[in-house]
């Protein structure tokens, strides 16, 4: 026979259900009537509640209770709120990844956002919350517009309090926090995609982390406010990568979220969406958001240490990107968006590309491509682009090779120290040959041993295709009239071999500039073609995007200066004459002929 439930455990029990009750159904305050409280009014025990997005739009309450304060663990006088998350979907998914950002409110007054997670595989849901005075910090650095009042959330008391430390048995696992993973969902991007630039992106500070959604423009007509979905775009249209973390503060002109960097850039210039979570997922690994992108609001304009700035009615500037594929079943276009950042969007149109290209059904492992194509940047002429691309010996498909020279041709153009480049567009296309087009150059020779200044000569190169039959060419050169009595060498290389140098010269100097870079990508060499070049004896110098030959000691005296400065390369021999020929093949060596000019 059961025993009786004692009237006044009864009574206690009722009691702290109607407060819980209580605290999870009040409203998120009005961002603009909401106070702050500090870091030094907050007291273990205290109880407030946070709101976050679990399905849908709307931001759902979670009892949280606090446990204390991590003086300086997010930096220096970067203090951390470690609260436990109650209520039955907080303590089912635990943490979630996207729900960085979540806003905490204690009394009715802004705390700050739910930012850090404890540990992976946490039983659980213990948080780290980044303090609201630390985010609204990010408004002052803002400059993308003309300043505005400081934003009107203020507390009324006094901070005198000192903090209370968490209990001795979470102190030991502090330095476990770590920030809340932002969800980097490639929506239109394979597997395989993903897996090959994960590590370039994990060197450019992005880790790409469990999540699954879409993107789309589709209306969403319930307003953001404090909880709701954000999400940053990095590339949009035909292809998407976007992140998406919760809004802590919201006003009629900008918001603030995630309460942690995404990559901590500083100022950005990233499209800003509404977003609707599908679905979150519990895993005893690290649950996260099924998220799709919805309609723009802005853009966001900060990325700092202690969250990311949006402003509502600013257009993102975008480099809008047009991919043509030819040679297939069918012509292909993919047309998309990427930032215009000097660290990622090399990276976004490596990774973009190749899945543009490895995504079609007429990729095979044996194709080549034809690249013919520009980027237009504003002020400057188009840079040039046109080169071949086949499959190299060893794992690498052909596009990926084709991602990793246009990510060469990006990063140069950003990497030189006197300009920002303002990318227009880029326009690239791609003709898909069914077969591996590569051909390497075995041997070469001349029709003559000794030749005078002005003679016309035979060079015979003999070329190996990929599985097929020994291909000669015959190419002619014409000995220049200033040409010195002694010997003459004659290379005959692959377009890399000559633009070896003077891409060893811009990594050395890094002193080209923007003008000078374009100039040196421009004069690069195809590297589908065949090259004759005559060497003579003669220092020749490379200055900026200029080659001067043969020069008389007296201008080298001039220049020399230059040299110490590392402004300048001498080299010492001098390219006279050049000539080449098409050969509808990925070229590769070289091999170095002798004659005497009498």
């Amino acid at each position: 026979m059961r025993k009786a439930v004692p009237a006044r455990l009864l009574l206690l029990a009722l009691t702290s259900l109607a407060s819980l009750s209580a605290i999870c159904a009040q409203p998120a305050p009005a961002p603009a009537a909401a106070g702050i409280m500090t870091v030094d009014q907050v007291r273990a025990g205290m109880r407030g509640v946070a709101y976050t997005v679990f399905q849908g739009t709307k931001p759902e309450p979670m009892e949280v209770e606090v446990l204390g304060v991590l003086k300086n663990l997010n930096g220096p006088k970067g203090d951390l709120i470690v609260v436990r998350l109650h209520g039955a979907k907080a303590e089912y998914t635990g943490v979630v990844s996207g729900m960085s950002g979540s806003p905490v409110y204690i009394e009715g007054k802004l705390v700050g956002a739910l930012s850090y997670r404890l540990a992976i595989f946490a039983k659980e849901a213990i948080a780290g919350v980044t303090p609201i005075a630390d985010m609204l910090e990010i408004n002052e650095l803002d400059r993308s517009q003309p300043r505005t009042a400081s934003v009107a959330v203020h507390s009324g008391q006094d901070a005198t309090a000192t903090a209370v430390a968490p209990p001795p048995e979470l102190q030991g696992y502090s330095q476990q926090l770590t920030p809340i993973e932002t969800p980097l969902v490639f929506s239109g991007f394979s597997d395989d995609a993903v897996r090959r630039f994960a590590p370039q992106f994990a060197a450019a500070g992005i880790a790409p982390v469990m999540g699954a959604g879409s993107a789309s423009s589709d209306p969403q007509p319930e307003p953001l406010e404090p909880g709701s979905a954000v999400s940053a775009l990095l590339v949009q249209g035909d292809m998407n990568i976007a992140a998406t973390c919760s809004v802590t503060y919201v006003d009629s002109e900008r918001l603030l979220a995630c309460g942690h960097p995404l990559y901590q850039f500083g100022a950005v210039d990233l499209p800003m969406t509404k977003a609707t979570v599908l679905a979150t997922l519990a895993s005893s690994y690290a649950s996260f958001k099924i998220i799709n992108t919805t309609e723009p609001v802005g853009s966001f304009v900060q990325d700092r240490h202690t969250g990311i700035l949006g402003r509502f009615g600013r257009s993102a500037r975008m480099i809008p990107v047009t991919v043509h594929v030819h040679g297939g079943t069918r012509d292909k276009q993919f047309h998309f968006q990427v930032l215009n950042h000097a660290k990622i969007t090399p990276l976004a149109m490596m990774i973009t590309v190749f899945n543009a290209l490895q995504g079609v059904n007429d990729f095979g492992e044996e194709a080549s491509y034809r690249l013919r194509g520009k980027i237009g940047v504003e002020g400057y002429p188009d840079v040039g682009l046109e080169n071949m691309y086949a499959p190299a010996d060893g794992t690498l498909p052909t596009a990926y090779l084709v991602a990793i020279g246009l990510g060469d041709r990006f990063g140069r153009i950003f990497q030189n120290p006197y300009n920002t480049p303002a990318i227009q567009k880029v326009e690239l296309d791609f003709d898909l040959v069914r077969e591996r087009r590569s051909a390497r150059l075995e041997s070469a020779r001349t029709d003559v041993t000794e030749a005078h200044p002005g003679d016309r000569i035979m060079v015979e190169a003999v070329l190996r295709p990929y599985r097929g039959e020994r291909m000669v060419r015959q190419v002619p050169v014409v000995i220049p009239a200033s040409a010195p009595p002694g010997t003459l060498r004659i290379l005959v290389s692959d377009g890399e071999t000559l633009d070896r140098t003077r891409r060893f010269f811009g990594m050395v100097a890094r002193r080209l500039d923007l003008g000078a870079t374009i100039a040196s990508l421009n004069q690069e060499h195809s590297n589908s073609r065949l090259y004759v070049s005559l060497l003579q004896p003669g220092p020749q110098a490379l200055l900026e995007d200029k080659v001067m030959p043969a020069l008389p000691l007296s201008v080298l005296n001039v220049l020399d200066p230059l040299r110490n400065s590392q402004e300048m390369l001498l080299t010492a021999e001098s390219t006279v004459a050049e000539t080449s020929i098409p050969l509808d093949s990925v070229v590769s060596g070289a091999q170095v002929i002798t004659i005497t000019i009498k």
